[in-house]
């Protein structure tokens, strides 16, 4: 379960584009937030992918990417060009493809590393999966499979690219859009390969929902209700507002939510017993404006007990420790801060309650801090106020870990399914 979205220059209060995801994927399945610079390649060179090897480019661009650690490809990033994508998984109604092929975090991370704008990118995805498919295995601890679809955009534009084995639909995205995990294009789109037009035959992408599936992701459900936070921000939304829709629990007050108690999914996702095995993993929000961006991510999960942080382009994002893996690890920033996470779970409300003043100013002061050294700093001075805001970000959850009032997980269901998964990662 995930959700992306995106609000052009018309509804954003700066005439930039703002984007944002959350990665959701199972609760041991830790995310990594890494650089990858520009690289030139031979002409013989192979790219050795997720399930499949493919030639490799010439030249690839330079890379911000938020992955599952065993994947090749990504859940959301961005290049040096202000392209940044995200993908849901969408269930169709009729099987998807087992057999290997690129998985959608794959065609994610290749549209990043070959396009230079939002319109090249969804080239890129298209003919990669025209020419290899898409399928294999895209779980953790238990097999998934499914088709993916993407929100694609650069500081002028986005588009929504939805996919169906080796066929796709394709729609310029105006104003605000969000996608979840369900089709979401009607018949309004602008391009369409030829066999799902045949396929449709006159009925809109958004029928090929499996509605079964959905019932239990209920992504059709969550793509609603960010539509409807961004709509009514539109004209003046920032990127506080895009993190707001982010750390959503599906109610305009949620002063006394407790992931436990929940009935529906939510944008941001808390995993519990039984079919919510899920949780938001990592978050991510972008600023593109002109030839400029900001990318604002957490690099850890639950977002509404997360600090979003800076990275600019082409820079090395500051030292959080090892890349994370679904073995707990005090050293890594993921597991660090999960371990504060699960701490807060039983008296979660409270806990949710004492913190979430201070990451909100904190986050003001980041982004007041970014805006001044971007304005009239050198990029060594970009980089310095970068590390600064990671380190004081990192020294203000340790001292939320401090004074989190910690109890032990419940004796029921909900409380069984954290302690097995507490179990699994040495996380004692």
């Amino acid at each position: 379960m995930c959700d992306t979205i995106v609000a052009l220059p018309s509804a954003t209060a700066s005439g930039g584009v703002l984007f944002g995801k959350n990665s959701d994927r199972e609760r041991n399945e830790a995310q990594a937030v890494e650089f990858f610079p520009a690289a030139d390649y031979a002409a013989d060179a192979t790219l050795v992918c997720t399930h499949i090897d493919i030639p490799q480019i010439r030249h690839t661009h330079a890379t911000l990417l938020c992955r599952p650690f065993w994947l090749w490809g990504a859940e959301m990033g961005a290049n040096e060009h202000g392209v940044v994508i995200g993908n849901e998984a969408v269930p169709p109604r009729y099987m998807t493809p087992r057999d290997s092929g690129l998985i959608g975090m794959d065609l994610l991370r290749l549209g990043l590393e070959r396009a230079a704008t939002a319109a090249a990118a969804v080239d890129v995805i298209i003919a990669l999966l025209e020419q290899y498919g898409q399928g294999g295995n895209c779980g953790h601890m238990s097999e998934r499979f499914y088709n993916n679809s993407f929100i694609v955009a650069d500081p002028t534009e986005a588009f929504v690219l939805e996919t169906a084995g080796y066929d796709w639909a394709v729609q310029r995205a105006a104003g605000t859009r969000a996608i979840s995990n369900a089709y979401s294009i009607e018949r309004g789109y602008d391009r369409i390969s030829p066999a799902l037009r045949e396929r449709l035959d006159g009925l809109p992408v958004s029928a090929l929902t499996n509605l079964n599936q959905d019932s239990r992701g209920q992504g059709r459900l969550r793509c609603a209700r960010s539509t409807a936070l961004l709509r009514a921000k539109t004209g003046k939304i920032d990127t506080a507002d895009m993190k707001a829709v982010l750390r959503d629990h599906g109610t305009d007050d949620d002063s006394d939510w407790h992931p436990a108690d929940a009935v529906r999914r939510t944008v941001c996702m808390h995993a519990a017993e039984d079919e919510r095995g899920g949780q938001t993993v990592n978050a991510m929000v972008s600023e593109l404006i002109g030839n400029q961006a900001v990318h604002w991510v957490t690099g850890t999960a639950a977002p509404c007990l997360s600090i979003f942080k800076p990275v600019l382009p082409n820079r090395p994002i500051p030292n959080h420790g090892p890349r994370p893996t679904d073995q707990a690890d005090s050293d890594s920033l993921w597991w660090r801060h999960e371990r504060m996470h699960r701490a807060m779970l039983t008296r979660f409300t409270e806990n949710h309650a004492a913190i979430r003043a201070e990451r909100d100013t904190l986050e003001a002061k980041f982004r007041a801090q970014i805006a001044a050294v971007m304005a009239s700093g050198t990029r060594a001075d970009q980089t310095r106020v970068v590390e600064e805001c990671w380190a004081e970000a990192d020294a203000t959850e340790r001292g939320w870990v401090e004074a989190t009032d910690a109890v032990a997980l419940p004796r029921n269901k909900y409380g069984a399914a954290w302690s097995e998964m507490n179990e699994a990662a040495g996380l004692v």
